[in-house]
């Protein structure tokens, strides 16, 4: 039960045993929870460790001021969102100011009247409940777009014979990265990755309907430009506010060992031949959703059974943080890790390749995505 409805808790600070007892009592007789304590870091150590609904917090405090304390507090992930309530003897608006940009929610001057606290406090509990159920109701539409999301993706045990594994991880619930695996015919599948601009909520709507899309566009009566074409066409009208997206689109027909490609300003594809040789395709291409005329130039070329490629979104290859790097940087350095995992399964060289790169205690900034084809 969230004990903001049930019993709220409110963390004092204050130097001055007599304030500080006066009001915890009347506090405790209103029915809250009440943690008092008698200095800034043994405040901070409390709000840490209680997460309390609302704290008073008093500005005049030998050592630590509880300017200083709010401004630690404020910069803390833990405790950032707690409301904070100052109360001081200082009434010079030059304080109050200070007080408020340090983000203090309300400041209550010494010598105070009880329902004046009580009101108070009272008016910004009712603002936190307010503040974490629309937080709460956004958190639940990110969720329910995250659920839609992962519904609409193909996993490779769903369809084993197109022999393609994927490690998928958006920095947000809803990504704006996109793949899709589906078969055209007997023996002839399509592999299609995006990535679209930007990492918010409009962009995870466009990935979903790019689903919808491949699957009226994608068949064996259209070339896989014509296709793209097509795609195109249907997402300048829906892609809003400057969206477009880059892409690939693989057509492989096993039967006749032929893979063609057609690029849509995507970063080139990695090709791993049958001696272990890494070279990256390049084709070019307009990017969908920007232009209402795309032109395309697909490329067309004979595989062999064993030979692989890896299809990814730019986050693989630019990397994070202090460790970016340029695109000819990234690409030879996934050209490098395609080689050592050859001998692996496709399954754990996408494993690999992915936890070589992006290491689970490595901050992400963008969306990753490596898709990775065996012939």
């Amino acid at each position: 039960m969230d004990k903001m409805k049930n019993n709220p808790t409110i963390l004092i600070v204050d130097d001055t045993p007599v304030m500080l007892t006066v009001l915890r009592k009347f506090l405790e007789m209103e029915g809250y929870r009440v943690i008092p304590a008698s200095s800034g870091p043994e405040g901070r150590e409390l709000a840490v460790k209680e997460k309390p609904d609302l704290i008073l917090l008093d500005i005049m405090m030998p050592g630590e001021s509880g300017l200083e304390t709010c401004d630690i507090l404020k910069q803390n992930p833990v405790t950032s969102e707690i409301p904070i309530i100052f109360i001081s003897a200082i009434t010079d608006v030059t304080s109050k100011v200070d007080g408020f940009e340090k983000g203090a929610v309300d400041y209550i001057t010494k010598p105070f009247e009880k329902m004046e606290v009580l009101a108070r406090v009272r008016l910004h509990l009712k603002l936190q409940i307010a503040y974490r159920a629309v937080i709460e109701a956004q958190a639940e539409k990110l969720r329910q777009v995250k659920e839609a999301q992962e519904a609409i993706l193909v996993k490779s045990v769903d369809l084993p014979e197109a022999n393609f594994y994927v490690s998928y991880k958006p920095i947000q619930e809803a990504g704006g990265d996109f793949y899709d695996v589906f078969p055209i015919s007997n023996g002839i599948y399509g592999y299609f990755v995006a990535d679209v601009s930007g990492h918010d909520l409009k962009s995870s709507y466009l990935t979903s309907a790019l689903k919808a899309l491949i699957a009226q566009n994608a068949n064996i009566m259209y070339k896989p430009e014509e296709t793209m074409k097509m795609m195109n066409s249907v997402l300048k009208s829906i892609a809003t506010d400057g969206k477009y997206l880059t892409a690939y689109y693989c057509y492989l027909n096993r039967l006749q060992s032929l893979l063609t490609i057609v690029n849509a300003g995507h970063p080139p594809i990695i090709y791993l031949n049958k001696k272990g040789e890494c070279t990256s395709i390049e084709a070019e291409g307009d990017v969908l959703g920007a232009f209402d005329n795309v032109v395309f130039s697909p490329f067309s070329k004979k595989v062999f059974k064993g030979e692989r490629l890896f299809l990814y979104t730019d986050g693989f290859i630019e990397g994070f943080g202090n460790d970016k790097k340029s695109r000819a940087q990234g690409i030879d350095e996934l050209c490098k890790l395609c080689i050592e995992s050859k001998d692996l399964s496709i399954k754990e060289s996408v494993k690999k390749i992915q936890d070589t790169l992006f290491p689970i205690d490595k901050k992400q900034e963008d969306d990753l995505l490596l898709l990775g084809i065996e012939v």
